[in-house]
């Protein structure tokens, strides 16, 4: 267990517990979410859709079509 997670856990364990219970639900949720992604995106067919999109993107950007979505190049 990294220091961060151990942290996190010892902060959470003075909370009370249906707090404590939201946030393992909340954990356990995005673990099995982030696992399924994996797997979409290990799969023969993800590899295609995300090859397709980045094709998309990268003609989108040629064509002017895009801009620059990072929030630290924004200006008013």
């Amino acid at each position: 267990m990294t220091d961060l997670l151990e942290q996190a856990f010892k902060k959470a364990s003075a909370l009370p517990a249906d707090a404590q219970d939201a946030i393992a639900r909340a954990l356990i949720e995005q673990i099995e979410a982030d696992a399924r992604w994996d797997a979409v995106l290990a799969s023969p067919k993800g590899k295609a859709t995300l090859s397709r999109l980045a094709a998309e993107a990268r003609a989108d950007v040629a064509a002017g079509r895009a801009i620059n979505a990072d929030p630290a190049t924004f200006t008013e």
